[in-house]
């Protein structure tokens, strides 16, 4: 996956929380979003952005595929 490529997150239950995790020596935490039933984001990695967590029942979408998460309950 380029820098450039998109991936689409749509939540599938409540209180989704998509967490932006930096690039570089010290992985941290620097952006956090929560999404509720129906909300999509469409999001990218960038030059700070190196991983993703989501946290809930979402379907992903990216240029590899779609993948489902399970529910945190």
């Amino acid at each position: 996956m380029s820098q450039n490529d998109f991936i689409v997150i749509k939540a599938e239950e409540d209180g989704v929380h998509v967490i932006g995790l930096t690039r570089g020596d010290d992985t941290k935490f620097h952006h956090s979003e929560k999404l509720d039933r129906g909300e999509v984001m469409i999001a990218q990695f960038t030059e700070h952005t190196s991983a993703m967590k989501i946290r809930g029942k979402a379907t992903i979408q990216s240029a590899n595929g779609t993948v489902e998460s399970d529910s945190k309950k």
